[in-house]
């Protein structure tokens, strides 16, 4: 039996970090004995460690801790981005099986107090003050990581935080795996032509497609996005709208066409208590005020207060654009109520009528292949690098594609995957994460490498998936943080590309991405008509552009309603009292929101970002990164979008720091003062 082991783990592909993760070779079997086998090995080499060093140093002490953290990392990563991008049974068990372990190993190394006495000595011995600037933040920002891992804890308290934390790490998991299987368990087969009026060719094509491929007949609707929102926003037959809408809404709740089956409402309940004794346990009276200790925000007050602001100022422009859409449907079609599955549809007829053009019309000149190469051109034109595709690489599926970036000179700097069309057994929405972080070794500078993720609709037959603007506008995004994670110019792990970024920062580059979408010089390279090859006609960008803060107040409003509730959920709900999250955004949306959902409408039950993602008590981050993300632009605005030199600086101050240096301190460097919040609200039209 031992030797049967031996040989899984001498053939693991996961233990072999010379090279890329080796997905054609990665089985369910091979998963649990690789993360045993890396941490064991950890475990060893950290008594070797703090047994043999009684003056221990960076080089001696800090860099091997570095060094196998980092290794742990290469082993995971390619099994927890498998588990989101090609989910099957014996994969979830493997990977479940190992969240408690992972749990358990990062508890004990944050609390050994032998570990963080060695850190206080080299913190302050006196060749402290030779290291550089970002071996100083990593020590600084273990330090307080130990401290926010309980160190300093009785033993009994200790104890009690590594059981909380095995748990929020189980709990938070089960949350996304509910929400995964109740999005793909629910399908709308129509076999009537008649019910499908108003629905364009292109959702039409994909739900054909995607009925032949499951050999069904007619057309097959499904709750991923891009099927979700075409019917939401064109389908003529409100029933059908309403009845997709509430099996979208009541996901993984006690209501709904799955009612019950996988209901996270209970699992909401309980890791809101356990981060609540986690919090008390450390000293502090909220989850908020906890997880501010690695934000750029100062105080649970703070966020609040930036929140209410951005209220005010938005929400009566918010209630005459929800206004202006009922006096629409009223007068044209007749419409006395409009219901939350009507919204999107008069909306957009709205839109259409005011700005004489659809979305379809747009999508035409998005094919998927011209947005990709356009979108490395306007990179290259920002940064002076180049992305080349490169073959021959092991992926996870076919339709995965691998990009290396060079420097001008052809040196390689970065590698990415491209993971780009919905499909089963794969997680919604869009992301970036970190295959490879950017380290020096005894060979060399190790290449980082990333994950682009998202979920568009997948080409038909022979031709090219057509991308809406915004999911332009979504490539562009989590492009964004992958130049955040690619183009680090530091050596070290802990605070390389996205490693040690403040959270509430770490959205700055992608959310800047974004604004090249709008800009003609742009637009030029990434758009295409997919059939005569003219790039997007003059005409219809000033169409757009004057479309662009179509019910951005709206919009505004309802992440707003998001980051308050996340917030105050984290702050003052007491998940052991006998109030419920219902009632608690219940309130918040009378606060805020112009538009009142539904009684059968369960948000928080697939509100993923804070219950199976890392924002919680963070989702905030995404209105105060905007703030300078819109500021970093408007130097772009005032100098030229391409000009060169800004280009080089926001790399250079930006990009290529990492979290090496404070977000304040690296914005100031760039656009030479601290943000204002001017920008953000002349780019939503609220001023």
């Amino acid at each position: 039996m031992s030797r049967k082991k031996e040989d899984t783990i001498k053939h693991n592909p996961l233990l072999d970090l010379s090279s890329l993760p080796r997905f054609d070779e990665i089985t369910p079997e091979q998963v649990e004995p690789a993360v045993d086998h890396v941490l064991a090995e950890n475990r060893a080499e950290t008594e070797h460690l703090i047994a043999k060093d009684s003056a221990p140093t960076w080089e001696s002490f800090v860099q091997p801790l570095e060094d196998q953290e980092e290794r742990l990392n290469r082993v995971w990563s390619p099994i927890g981005h498998l588990n989101a991008v090609r989910d099957s049974d014996d994969l979830r068990k493997a990977h479940d099986a190992c969240l408690p372990k992972l749990s358990a190993y990062h508890t004990e190394m944050g609390q050994d107090p032998r570990l963080f006495e060695r850190y206080k000595t080299i913190a302050g011995n006196k060749t402290y003050e030779r290291l550089d600037v970002a071996q100083k933040k990593i020590i600084e920002n273990d330090l307080r990581d130990f401290r926010l891992s309980g160190v300093e804890l009785d033993s009994d308290a200790k104890q009690r935080f590594k059981q909380i934390e095995q748990e929020l790490s189980t709990l938070s998991n089960r949350f996304g795996q509910h929400l995964l299987d109740a999005t793909h368990a629910w399908q709308l087969v129509i076999t009537d032509p008649a019910d499908l009026s108003g629905l364009p060719d292109s959702a039409l094509a994909v739900a054909k497609q995607t009925a032949e491929q499951e050999e069904l007949e007619g057309w097959k609707f499904t709750l991923d996005a891009p099927s979700y929102i075409a019917f939401l926003t064109y389908s003529e037959h409100a029933e059908l709208r309403r009845t997709m809408y509430q099996a979208y809404v009541t996901r993984a709740s006690e209501l709904g066409p799955h009612a019950g089956q996988w209901d996270n409402t209970q699992l909401i309940r309980d890791i809101l208590r356990l981060r609540l004794e986690q919090a008390r346990l450390l000293g502090f009276a909220n989850y908020a005020e906890y997880s501010l200790q690695i934000k750029m925000a100062e105080s649970v007050e703070q966020v609040i207060s930036f929140l209410t602001d951005l209220a005010a100022r938005s929400h009566p422009i918010a209630k005459d654009e929800l206004d202006e859409v009922q006096r629409f449907a009223s007068d044209e079609y007749g419409v006395s109520t409009v219901a939350a599955w009507d919204l999107p549809y008069y909306s957009e007829k709205l839109r259409q009528t005011r700005y004489a053009f659809t979305q379809e019309e747009v999508r035409a000149y998005f094919p998927l292949h011209r947005v990709l190469s356009g979108m490395f051109a306007v990179v290259n034109r920002l940064y002076g690098v180049d992305v080349q595709q490169r073959g021959n690489v092991p992926t996870w599926h076919p339709d995965v594609a691998f990009y290396e970036i060079s420097t001008s000179n052809g040196e390689i700097i970065g590698q990415f995957y491209v993971d780009l069309y919905a499909r089963p057994h794969k997680r919604g929405g869009a992301w970036m994460d970190d295959c490879v972080s950017r380290k020096r070794t005894d060979q060399g500078v190790q290449v980082p490498v990333a994950y682009l993720t998202c979920n568009f609709s997948p080409p038909v037959a022979d031709k090219s998936s057509l991308l809406t603007h915004d999911e332009v506008l979504t490539l562009f995004h989590e492009f964004g943080h992958g130049l955040h994670h690619l183009l680090t110019q530091i050596n070290y792990v802990g605070v390389a590309g996205i490693n040690g970024v403040a959270w509430d920062a770490v959205e700055v580059p992608s959310q800047f991405m974004e604004n090249w979408c709008w800009e003609k010089e742009a637009l030029d390279l990434i758009s295409s008509h997919h059939l005569t090859g003219e790039p997007l006609p003059q005409v219809l960008l000033k169409k757009m552009k004057a479309a662009k803060n179509f019910q951005a107040a709206m919009q505004m409003v309802r992440q707003l309603e998001f980051s308050m509730f996340d917030m105050r959920l984290h702050s003052e709900f007491d998940p052991n009292g006998e109030g419920t999250v219902q009632q608690l955004l219940d309130s918040v949306r009378e606060e805020v929101a112009v538009f009142i959902p539904p009684e059968f409408n369960r948000f928080q039950n697939s509100f993923s970002h804070i219950f199976a993602g890392g924002y919680a008590a963070g989702y905030y981050s995404y209105k105060w990164a905007e703030v300078l993300s819109a500021d970093a632009f408007s130097r772009f605005e005032e100098e030229g979008i391409f000009n060169l030199q800004t280009g080089r600086d926001f790399k250079h101050h930006i990009l290529e720091q990492g979290g090496a240096r404070e977000p304040m301190e690296l914005f100031v460097a760039f656009r030479g003062r601290e943000p204002e919040i001017d920008a953000l609200l002349r780019h939503s039209g609220l001023l």
